[in-house]
């Protein structure tokens, strides 16, 4: 017998089309799962930043390899929905004019940067680079990056602006998603970040520079405090290099001297890609990164063999 409910079409994987709601209902009622309440081993899955300007061959950021790993994603979740507690997806959500937006900047010609240009603190103190918005924060803001080893800033394509097509959930992954929460009687948790114009947030957990008046610096404590009562924490998303990265450096820092929390982590590695750049390796520099984790105990799996107990 099949593990995948007959609506599931992997065709249409990186389309756009409305999912059948009363469909996905009836065979989520009849599958007939446990109620998700009831679990002694909870396990917490968090998809990141799925949506369709990275996953979709047309999206304005597409990651390459992010159709295969929708696809591997999607079927994890029907294989072992009677094992997972609880879905979490975070949602990339922006606005036309952000720090990392061609239009935030300008030449000395008031001409923007290009996609993938990178900005660094002696780009904007020579007038290399001029911010239009903000202009003592951004010089700020740059500096603190490089003085806390962040990422230096990458301007990006506009992407997942907010009411967007791109900004969407891949619609396979969301009839998943939606499939899974009637079929364990629980409710799919959506977690928006990165409309703050003035900082990056590429992290589920946290800004790359918390802004003056955050609260808790920008921190998401609760969504921690739920993930160290899960058994098991698994991680897939988009991409690699960045968003998945950046929020596996978050928990790994904040379950570092427990190596019982650490264990808990599982990474997806076929379930996630890195962003192609034209002159940075990226995908390079998370391998080594993600190599490190795995040395303190974070495991890393493949979609088909992770265990989930």
């Amino acid at each position: 017998m099949s593990p995948f409910p007959s609506f599931y079409d992997p065709q249409r994987i990186g389309t756009l089309f409305h999912p059948d709601m009363a469909r996905i209902a009836a065979e989520a009622d009849a599958v007939g799962l446990s109620p998700a309440g009831a679990d002694a081993h909870k396990v917490h899955l968090l998809l990141i930043d799925m949506q369709v300007d990275f996953c979709h061959e047309a999206g304005s950021l597409y990651v390459p390899g992010a159709l295969g790993d929708l696809r591997r994603t999607i079927e994890f979740i029907y294989r072992n929905a009677a094992h997972i507690t609880q879905i979490t997806c975070s949602l990339d959500s922006h606005l036309p004019s952000q720090i990392f937006s061609p239009n935030w900047w300008v030449d000395a010609q008031g001409v923007h940067p290009a996609p993938f240009t990178i900005i660094s603190q002696e780009d904007v103190q020579s007038g290399r680079w001029q911010p239009r918005c903000e202009p003592d924060w951004s010089r700020t803001y740059v500096a603190r990056l490089e003085q806390e080893a962040k990422k230096l800033l990458t301007i990006w394509p506009y992407h997942v602006l907010i009411g967007s097509p791109g900004h969407m959930l891949d619609p396979e992954l969301w009839s998943a998603v939606v499939w899974h929460a009637m079929a364990r009687q629980t409710q799919p948790r959506w977690l928006a970040k990165g409309s703050e114009p003035r900082t990056e947030h590429y992290s589920i957990i946290q800004p790359e520079v918390p802004l003056p008046g955050m609260v808790n610096h920008g921190r998401n404590q609760a969504l921690l405090d739920e993930l160290a009562g899960a058994d098991l924490i698994v991680v897939a998303g988009e991409a690699m290099s960045h968003c998945v990265l950046e929020t596996m450096e978050d928990l790994v820092e904040t379950f570092e001297g427990r190596p019982e929390m650490l264990r808990k982590l599982a990474l997806l590695r076929d379930c996630t890609s890195s962003v192609l750049h034209p002159q940075i390796d990226f995908h390079a520099l998370a391998e080594a990164r993600l190599a490190e984790f795995e040395q303190m105990g974070v495991r890393m799996a493949l979609s088909t063999e992770v265990d989930l107990g």
